[in-house]
């Protein structure tokens, strides 16, 4: 049973259907708005794997490495990074809490003085 996802013009919403059948033609409405002016998205495509290779892939050390459980912006990344993997889909408020976390490291990284050579 395919998902198609559609993007409504009026209020910018995604609406996601389950359809059965191909052969009638299918007309969505948005869930939010009734508007019948939506858009067909292109979606993800999921690979089906086993819940073994999903928990081995996790216990792989080289994706362990470049995490620093003292910033937040690493940290976020790797619950993105592990969302992932497990397949699940962490929403846009997550996204835009990693984005945040990131950009506050940036303005961090902007206000340490980088060291001198006549520092040492």
């Amino acid at each position: 049973m395919p998902i198609y996802e559609y993007l409504c013009q009026d209020c910018d919403r995604v609406s996601s259907f389950i359809v059965l059948g191909l052969r009638a033609p299918f007309h969505p409405a948005c869930k939010r708005c009734q508007s019948r002016k939506m858009t067909k998205l292109i979606s993800r495509v999921a690979r089906v794997r086993s819940e073994e290779s999903r928990l081995e892939s996790l216990a792989d050390p080289a994706k362990l490495g470049d995490i620093d459980e003292n910033n937040p912006a690493s940290m976020a990344r790797w619950m993105k990074r592990m969302g992932k993997e497990l397949g699940e889909d962490l929403g846009e408020d997550f996204d835009s809490m990693v984005d945040e976390a990131m950009a506050e490291e940036d303005k961090d990284r902007e206000k340490v003085p980088e060291a001198k050579e006549d520092d040492f």
